[in-house]
This record gives structure tokens, sequence and C-alpha cells, in this order.
């Protein structure tokens, strides 16, 4: 699988709104932890404790999700979000460090509430 490199690039591509209306059309195709990653960096975001460091990955892994003409262009089935996935999980697992529970929680909160009854342990990286 094919990871993007330097998500900083991506920054340009970040808008919350555009965020949103993409993660609640496409969280079923994605899954529960894909969800939950993009959740994370969301809500990590908003953190003013966050490094401007640390948010530049995240905007960009962000952006970079929703670029729907990326490495693997997200209308084909079955692979189009592998590269998206990839960039969300290796923007939480660099940032993880100031990925605090209330973030988590707040993460948690919204995949439950979109996909019911899910097991703690499926989310975690």
């Amino acid at each position: 699988m094919k990871v993007p490199r330097n998500l900083e690039k991506y920054i340009p591509e970040y808008d919350a709104r555009k965020f949103w209306k993409k993660l609640r059309r496409v969280f079923r195709k994605i899954g529960a932890k894909a969800a939950y990653y993009a959740l994370i960096l969301y809500y990590a975001m908003q953190d003013p404790q966050v490094s401007g460091k640390d948010k530049g990955i995240i905007i960009g892994a962000l952006g970079y999700f929703l670029l729907p003409l990326d490495l693997m262009p997200d209308f084909i089935p079955g692979v189009g979000y592998t590269d998206d996935i990839a960039a969300l999980s290796l923007a939480v697992y660099k940032v993880w460090k100031c990925i605090t529970p209330q973030v988590r929680s707040e993460a948690e909160s919204k995949v439950y509430a979109w996909f019911g009854d899910v097991d703690q342990n499926d989310l975690i990286l």
C-alpha cells in the first residue's frame, strides 16, 4: 500500500465543513477504526495544547483525506480509501503523544453514535 509522505503539503486542502460532509458520507465505507482516527485528529486539532508542528501534520492528513483524487482515487471500489486510511493512521501515530483522554473520548462518542456498539479494542492503534 502506498503511504503519502510529507502530510504537511496537503494543509491547503483542509476545510472543516468539507471534512464533516465527507466523513458523514463515507464513514460506513471506511469503517469504525478509520473514522475514529479521523475524529481523533479533528478533535486534537481543536486542542490549544497541541503544537503548531503537530497541527500541521493533523491538518495535512485531514486535507489528504478530503482529496478525491490522490495516490488511490476514492472512487475505486474496495481500495479507494486505503491511502486515506494510511495517511490518517500515520498522522495519529506521529501525534499520539498529544492525544488527550478527552480527545479520545469525544472521538469514541461520535463513533459509538454512528456505528453502535463497537469494541473499544478495535479502535486502538
